[in-house]
């Protein structure tokens, strides 16, 4: 089956069928880099980058664009009465946003623009759309131009949104605009602003405003015309709605799909500043390995809302550790026989046509599962051919999601101090219970493999001898 994906401005799912076959472009709207990334952040990066595997798997040479605004009005606010300039802030937290980004094995974009380093192509777009009667600059000499909503009929066709129900633009002083839902394409450079964030232009020195960022930068790595726009809900309006605009009415045919991935509450309350409820990613990713802060922040459909609250990362990690537990226990049990290194790795059918519809990581992850089981019981059987084919089906489907524990950006460094302690001391106690097994001192190696067990260490026995594991 073709794969479908939901379509936020269709508001239906629709068969993706990519403008260039096997070429897809995705568009996603990165951070705002005005303070430090919290966990509804990391999630929407990892959706898309979920979506950007699957879309690989499935064959395609797939162009990753994720801008970083890095010009804004807060970002100068937050800069303001500081020693530090607006431009340094601004880098400092894109810094950490990457950080964060690596840690979650999230893949680095194909392009990773910059919004300072598109003002030009900026500028075109609006020059495009003053000439078109569709944006005019204010006419009380701010510099200030504006995109004219009423000239523009399909205004509001992402949301849905009739114009004469919308709120007014809260971008820029209305003063200088013909109506109130006009949107900022240039703001002019105002006083006590530095001189640093304003760009000489036809209208006058200053700065562009947050919605023209992106259809420049989209257009500029993308064309005119590419296939998916993503972003969190809390983007369709104003944002995306007014990017949409102002790139069709420039005469771009702009995205084919338009994707929207659910926000993340705390214990069931919307994340807010006010509310003092916001995780940061820095907080998250010292509560648990990164690996599992992935499994947790992916597991949901990318359309919910995803809640954390007190034992999400536990849940994650006991997911997690079943997987890694089959993968350690196939690969000692296969290591000395012809099945070692085999099973082909590719996804089973029913994991495929999961992902297939619209990005059911849930449902896939349950066949992910219902394999580990299988695995298992092979194991159990000793049908080997079935847990090396069971083995290379679970590394193909956590490639997919990123959570393939084998994967060496996974790799934990085993040469740390505690490790190699507790690695000796485990192992010189499995070798005083092997001795006493062979001296038939049952009573000793039952009174060590006791004492292991209750310090949280499986033992499994298997015929090349004993192997052991965190519990």
């Amino acid at each position: 089956m073709s794969m479908r994906l939901y379509d936020s401005k269709a508001q239906a799912l629709r068969d993706f069928l990519p403008i260039v076959p096997g070429q897809v472009g995705i568009y996603v709207c990165g951070p705002t880099v005005q303070s430090s990334p919290h966990i509804g952040h990391l999630r929407s990066a990892l959706v898309y980058d979920q979506l950007r595997r699957w879309l690989s798997y499935r064959g395609n040479d797939v162009t990753f664009v994720r801008n970083v605004t890095d010009i804004d009005d807060k970002i100068l606010l937050n800069a303001q009465g500081t020693t530090e300039q607006w431009w340094a802030l601004a880098y400092r937290y894109e810094l950490e946003f990457t950080a964060g980004y690596q840690k979650l094995g999230i893949l680095a974009p194909t392009y990773e623009p910059r919004a300072t380093a598109s003002v030009q192509e900026m500028q075109d777009i609006i020059g495009r759309l003053v000439d078109a009667g569709h944006a005019y600059p204010a006419a009380d000499d701010s510099g200030d131009v504006y995109f004219d909503t009423q000239s523009w009929p399909a205004y509001g066709e992402l949301t849905r949104q009739n114009p004469d129900n919308m709120e007014a633009a809260a971008d820029a002083d209305p003063r200088g605009k013909r109506d109130g839902r006009d949107f900022a394409l240039w703001k002019g450079h105002k006083e006590g602003e530095p001189s640093s964030a304003a760009w000489a232009s036809p209208w006058g020195a200053g700065r562009p405003g947050w919605h023209i960022e992106c259809s420049a930068m989209s257009a500029r790595y993308l064309g005119p015309h590419f296939d998916i726009h993503g972003g969190g809900l809390d983007l369709r309006f104003p944002h995306h709605e007014n990017e949409l605009a102002q790139s069709t009415a420039a005469g771009d045919a702009f995205a084919n799909y338009w994707v929207h991935n659910g926000l993340v509450n705390t214990n069931g309350q919307k994340m807010s500043k006010s509310l003092g409820n916001s995780v940061y990613a820095a907080e998250l990713l010292d509560q648990a390995r990164p690996i599992v802060v992935r499994y947790y922040l992916g597991a949901a459909h990318y359309r919910s809302t995803l809640d954390f609250h007190e034992g999400s990362l536990a849940e994650a990690e006991a997911a997690l550790e079943r997987i890694e537990s089959f993968l350690d226990r196939a690969d000692r049990r296969l290591a000395d026989t012809r099945f070692a290194g085999s099973g082909v790795e590719i996804v089973p059918d029913d994991f495929a046509t999961a992902m297939d519809d619209d990005l059911a990581v849930p449902q896939a992850l349950g066949v992910l599962h219902d394999t580990v089981r299988a695995g298992n019981a092979a194991l159990d059987a000793e049908d080997l051919h079935a847990a090396a084919a069971a083995r290379g089906q679970v590394l193909a489907m956590s490639e997919v999601l990123g959570i393939n524990p084998l994967s060496p950006g996974w790799a934990v460094a085993t040469d740390e101090p505690a490790m190699v302690a507790l690695t000796a001391l485990v192992e010189r106690l499995l070798d005083d219970r092997e001795t006493a097994r062979q001296s038939r001192d049952y009573a000793a190696a039952d009174r060590i493999r006791d004492e292991l067990v209750a310090a949280g260490i499986t033992i499994e026995d298997t015929p090349s001898g004993a192997h052991w594991s965190f519990d």
